[in-house]
């Protein structure tokens, strides 16, 4: 009888061990509105970033991927992260403006108090001319699967965060 109490306490002590710190994050991104310092062009790389609060979601498109529009059809173009675009987490030590970004002499304040890099994920860029304007081009910007390794090794893999926003270029010539 003994050693069934013994294996019983046993059991109930390896079941109910901690797994430590892991928490589970969500990164939300929903409310806020895509912004940028200088309008997107479709030939060079394009810095892109959500705020919410002392929050921020950057993107850094790659090179031309806003140049794959052609008249009178839709495009659909991908972009691997972090091999052609990075996306980047920030979480600031108080609430943030677009003047952190677009700044030419960065702020001080505030810091940043923890930065992730995506480590895997699509950005998928829907591109279509606008509606009866053919020196403009539309592009639906989505993430797909992005997944943030921490410091500390925890995985956020966040499927929330879908449609990153709408930007306008201008036709290349």
């Amino acid at each position: 009888m003994r050693k069934f109490i013994f294996s019983i306490l046993g059991c109930i002590t390896i079941l109910s061990c901690s797994d430590g710190d892991l928490q589970i994050e969500t990164i939300d991104f929903d409310s806020a509105s895509i912004q940028y310092c200088a309008n997107p062009v479709a030939d060079a790389k394009n810095l892109m970033f959500k705020i919410n609060d002392s929050e921020a979601l950057i993107l850094e498109l790659q090179s031309g991927a806003l140049n794959r529009g052609v008249a009178g059809d839709t495009v659909i173009t991908e972009s691997t992260v972090p091999g052609q675009s990075q996306v980047t987490y920030r979480v600031f030590s108080d609430a943030v403006n677009k003047d952190y970004f677009c700044s030419d002499i960065p702020t001080v304040d505030p810091k940043v108090i923890d930065e992730v890099v995506a480590e895997g994920g699509m950005v998928i860029i829907e591109t279509m001319p606008v509606e009866n304007d053919t020196t403009r081009f539309e592009h639906n910007i989505s993430l797909s699967g992005i997944s943030f390794v921490t410091g500390n090794g925890e995985r956020i893999t966040n499927l929330a965060i879908n449609e990153f926003g709408e930007v306008v270029t201008v036709v290349p010539d």
